[in-house]
């Protein structure tokens, strides 16, 4: 999702997803086959020439799980590895009956969609179904690109074991696990690059140049995000290049910082406040200046006013960069070091490195709100499980150990997985889960057409009203229907979430439209207390008043 779009919408930057990737890889839960409590790229890797050692089996990914039963035939799976052009039709997935909440459609019933008078028209098709007469490896990329990440684990065994490796680098980056996904990655680097397949290289620079920045390695961070510009910048989709400008553009002016450092807590409990904008802000001094930061799930970086680096003494490197996709307008950045920097009163981390804007280029004029700084992924690795309360609290718990929890793990809550700047979670009973997106910045929830499909029934006699999606370049309405209440199971406890838009046809966006849903803050804040927990990269909910 663009970043641009996410900073257009009203009470955007919300906490919720503020953590979402930024966490340093850790023990996680590790089971047997087929319960989802290990992690997917850990199996053991095919013997490879070229691989060296990963890292030790006890440290396993901080997600899923060990490939599981593959999913049922019946799951809808539809994917692409790219959007078509607009205009331009594909078919769509063949979708099974409705079904109350997320359980899988019945098999051998026929989709209610297309034919039926009580839905609106379609529309045109963006993603394409999963074809089983594809070869192995063109079926993974559509599987990957429909985030169908179970089911790719399942069919690792049908490859080469070069190829098997580098898809099993890529379930490790989609599970946050970054130093396990270089092990992986990086001794198939040059044969890949020699090899000619542009597509392979492309997935494997990209998923090497997220896991670099994801554990701190600025340089080699830096020289990856050149690199995937020189050699795949070709086959990079305009989602992909907005995606990639602020680390392309960013890293280099920090190459010659000290790396950053974390004083272990004990867990803590802060206070959050909202501002006009809804957004999530917390409390921080920086060295010991107090200030309130909003959190940025999806941003890469710290960012901090130049008036705040001013007030503390900051020094700002001359050198600057020129960005858009922050905004969505040009906005100068420059680089400074903060000597000590300290969240909620009790986590102080060392020599944190945040980018420098001016005053006026994160200024939101209609609630004359200014922005004095942005806790990203640097300065929230430490957070470890971060759980919120209906009282406007944030429970932080720095140190747990997950080794010790790998059994409780596999058996509480929903995986969540990262996808570029996309956080995917996991809802629905084991082998038929749907992938819903968390939107870090949304206050507008909505089901996207591919949930409609499978739930057109439900619908029948409501009148479809105009509805716009937030963000920037999607002003167009679009026919949809209001859910009075959908059931979401996450990881065996059901949820209700409440008046949410249901869009009969696909926007157009792959990165939309190959989700079931994008959940935002208005849901999430219907639940009255659920846990991100980033090492074993679990979802949780607590149950609704009344239910056991």
């Amino acid at each position: 999702m663009r970043r641009a779009e996410v900073m257009a919408r009203a009470g955007c930057l919300c906490l919720v997803v503020g953590w979402a990737g930024v966490f340093a890889p850790g023990a996680t839960a590790q089971q047997q086959r087929p319960a989802r409590g290990s992690s997917l790229s850990t199996q053991e890797a095919p013997p490879s020439s070229t691989q060296t050692a990963s890292p030790s089996s006890t440290q396993t990914a901080r997600v899923p799980s060990t490939p599981p039963a593959s999913p049922s035939s019946t799951q809808n799976s539809s994917s692409a590895t790219q959007a078509p052009p607009s205009g331009q039709s594909s078919p769509s997935p063949g979708a099974g009956s409705p079904a109350s909440g997320l359980a899988a459609p019945p098999s051998g019933q026929a989709s209610p969609g297309a034919g039926q008078q009580q839905q609106p028209d379609n529309g045109e098709r963006v993603r394409t179904g999963t074809s089983s007469g594809l070869n192995v490896d063109l079926r993974l990329q559509n599987l990957l690109a429909d985030h169908q990440y179970f089911r790719i684990a399942d069919e690792l065994d049908q490859l080469p074991p070069e190829q098997a490796q580098l898809y099993r680098g890529i379930l490790a980056n989609r599970e946050n696990d970054p130093r396990r996904s270089i092990a992986l990655l990086e001794p198939l680097l040059d044969k890949v690059t020699a090899s000619g397949d542009a597509t392979h290289e492309k997935m494997l620079r990209k998923a090497l140049a997220e896991d670099y920045l994801r554990d701190g390695d600025v340089a080699k961070a830096a020289k990856a995000y050149q690199e995937l510009e020189a050699r795949a910048g070709g086959k990079l989709s305009s989602d992909e290049w907005d995606e990639i400008e602020m680390p392309l553009k960013m890293l280099p002016l920090a190459v010659a910082n000290p790396p950053m450092t974390v004083e272990p807590c004990p867990p803590f409990v802060m206070q959050v406040d909202r501002d006009p904008l809804g957004l999530t802000e917390i409390p921080v001094f920086v060295d010991a200046v107090p200030h309130r930061w909003m959190l940025d799930p999806t941003a890469p970086f710290n960012l901090i006013a130049r008036s705040a680096a001013r007030e503390v003494g900051l020094k700002v490197s001359e050198e600057a960069v020129t960005i858009h996709t922050l905004t969505g307008k040009p906005m100068q950045v420059h680089v400074t070091v903060v000597p000590r920097f300290t969240i909620g009163g009790r986590l102080t981390l060392r020599n944190m490195t945040a980018f420098v804007f001016d005053d006026a280029d994160y200024f939101f004029e209609n609630t004359n709100y200014h922005v004095q700084g942005v806790l990203g992924y640097p300065a929230l690795q430490a957070l470890g499980s971060v759980t919120i309360t209906g009282d406007a609290t944030v429970e932080v718990d720095p140190q747990r150990d997950a080794a010790a929890e790998k059994d409780a793990a596999a058996r509480r809550g929903a995986h969540f997985f990262l996808d570029g700047d996309q956080i995917i979670l996991a809802l629905g009973p084991v082998g038929n889960e749907r992938m819903f997106a968390v939107d870090a910045a949304g206050q507008q929830s909505y089901l996207t057409s591919r949930y409609y499909d499978e739930h057109a029934n439900e619908f029948a006699g409501q009148k479809a009203q105009p509805f716009t999606v937030p963000g920037i370049g999607r002003e167009k309405a679009q026919p949809a229907y209001e859910a009075e209440t959908t059931p979401l199971e996450v990881g065996g406890t059901t949820v209700h979430a409440h008046y949410i838009e249901v869009l009969t046809q696909p926007l157009g966006d792959a990165a939309l439209d190959d989700v079931y849903g994008v959940l935002g803050v208005d849901v999430l804040d219907q639940f009255r207390r659920y846990t991100f927990d980033y090492r074993t990269m679990r979802f949780s909910v607590a149950p609704e008043d009344g239910a056991r």
